[in-house]
Parts: C-alpha cells; structure tokens; sequence
C-alpha cells in the first residue's frame, strides 16, 4: 500500500522524477502529475485506467504562473479568478504548446484552477510546473474525500499520499468556459452558480453528458458506486424494490422501514454545505455493505445542492 503522510520534499521528488502521488485539495483527492510531461500524465491514465478522451484539470499556484502556459486570459475570466481563486471554480482556457495534448484529449483548451488547500499550495509553490491532477480514484468510481479513501483505491499502483485530511468542500469544481460573449458552466461543483452570476452576470449552464467532453466531468455515467443506485421518491423505490437488499442515502432524515445501518444521511441539519462534504462518504459507506441496490432522492435544487443532484444523476446513469 501506499505510504500516508505530510511529506512534501518527498512529494515533490516524486513529481519530479515523473512519478505520481496523491495530492489533497479542497474538493476532493487528486493523482498528480507534472502537466508538461506527457509520459508523466500517461501514468495518470494508466493508474486510473482513465480513458484518453477525458481531459485533466491543471492546478497551478497562481493566475500568473498560468500566464506560462495559456494564451491569454479573459477579462471575465481575469475577474473570475481574482473572485474565487484559490477555490473550487475551473477556468478552460486556450492553451499554448507547453500542455501537451494528452491533458486536453486534443483539444485546444485547457482546464486550470489554483486549489485552496494549504499543503498543496505549497507544493505547487516549492516545483516549476504545474500538475495535472482528477481524482485519485478508479476510473468513474465515487471521489476520494481523504487520504484513506485514495490508499483503498490506488494504493497498490501508488508510492505516496499527501495526507491534508478531510476535504472541505467534498465535491469537484464548478468547471466554466468562455465561448465569444458567453460564460458557460460546463459542470456544477463547490462554486456556486449564483455567486459566479453575482460577479460577472448571467452564465448559461449546460451540463449534458458527453461522450466526447469538452471539459472534465461531464460523462454520463461518472461518481458512481458500483451497487446500483437509483434516484427517485424513496417509500415508492422501496416498495417497488422490497425484494432486493436496499440502501438509502438521505438528505435530512432516515427514513422507515429500512435498518438505521443500511443509510446514511447528508445533513439531519437540511445543510446543503454540509450534505456536500458527506456525499462521496454516505456513497462509498453504502458501497461496502453488500447492497443490491441503493436508493435516493434529490436533495433541494438550491446552492450546491445542483452540483449534489448532478453527481447522483451521474451515479445513477451507471445502471442503465
């Protein structure tokens, strides 16, 4: 398995002699790689068995050290970042020659954020390059919210996980491109809609599945757990399923007739910040059980609560 720790000299050994390590942010836990080595990123898809048409973040320390490597910057784009950054928002930005093509899948756009999580600040702080990095999961499996959660999923293709404990906002980030005049969120995650729309105005949101993305996290079936999982009024998908083994996974109160250790739920506070956080635990909590099937319903459409729904859509596509 691999080695937990706070070992950051280490880390950044490893990055440089184009390995990979896990890294904490404030979403979720990356596997990163220097993002200007092609046969570094590789390992990413190789770890991950990540297909090759679904492009990387890149984390970088800074909007200036990202100068180094897109063409330009928006003005919206500009303000957008000096607003949120570091944080959960992902800019996609024309890219020069130093990205190499297998970050982008090809594309002529890459995605950059500066994540808000101070072990991995410094990190990128002490290196000369920025790092590709998803999650630090099996391809399209739930999201790892702590070092552990990575150890479980990779630590055998792994050396090291840089342990910054548990993630703060516990989703990914609100991914937005920029095509002629408009804004488009291209996926819901920890940034709000509502705070972007307050600082630069209206944005359009078009978050549909993709089998050839345009930006990270938006194929369909994404986040999921490998019990089946299905969305909808819950006493209804347990009545319809009373012959199955079932889960719950609850927003705010546990629900009847089913046993207290056979759910999980989100927030008995109805905290749509705090449902966020737990949702990738209450998923891989109920992954573990031997469940047939695992049964939810949306949370309220307010907030993050529309990065929450798009992830269990994304769960639930996985079934069918």
């Amino acid at each position: 398995m691999a080695k937990i720790g706070a070992d950051i000299k280490f880390v950044q050994a490893l990055l440089q002699q184009s390995d990979v390590a896990g890294i904490p942010t404030e979403t979720v836990y990356g596997l990163a790689a220097n993002a200007l080595d092609a046969n570094a990123v590789a390992k990413i898809f190789k770890v991950k068995e990540r297909p090759s048409f679904d492009p990387l973040i890149v984390h970088t320390s800074s909007l200036e050290q990202a100068t180094s490597f897109v063409e330009a910057i928006p003005d919206r784009a500009r303000v957008l970042a000096d607003k949120f950054w570091p944080g959960p928002l992902t800019l996609i930005l024309k890219k020069t020659d130093r990205i190499p093509d297998i970050v982008t899948s090809g594309l002529d756009t890459v995605a950059v954020r500066v994540p808000n999580h101070p072990l991995t600040l410094q990190l990128l702080k002490s290196i000369d390059f920025p790092l590709a990095a998803p999650s630090a999961n099996p391809f399209g499996y739930v999201s790892p919210t702590n070092a552990n959660h990575v150890n479980e999923q990779l630590g055998d293709k792994i050396e090291y996980v840089l342990d910054g404990g548990e993630c703060a906002v516990g989703i990914e980030s609100t991914i937005v491109g920029f095509d002629g005049d408009d804004v488009v969120v291209h996926r819901l995650g920890g940034c709000r809609v509502e705070d972007i729309e307050k600082c630069i105005g209206q944005v359009k949101v078009e978050v549909n599945s993709s089998s050839n993305p345009t930006a990270p996290g938006m194929l369909d079936s994404h986040y999921a757990p490998l019990t089946p999982m299905v969305l909808g009024n819950i006493y209804e998908l347990m009545e319809a399923n009373k012959h199955l083994n079932i889960g719950v996974l609850a927003f705010q109160k546990a629900v009847q007739g089913v046993g207290r250790n056979h759910q999980f739920v989100l927030s008995e506070k109805g905290d749509i910040d705090e449902a966020a956080t737990r949702l990738f635990t209450g998923l891989r909590q109920l992954d573990t059980l031997n469940l047939q099937l695992i049964i939810s319903a949306y949370v309220p459409e307010q907030g993050l609560g529309r990065a929450i729904n798009d992830r269990l859509r994304r769960a639930e596509a996985k079934r069918n």
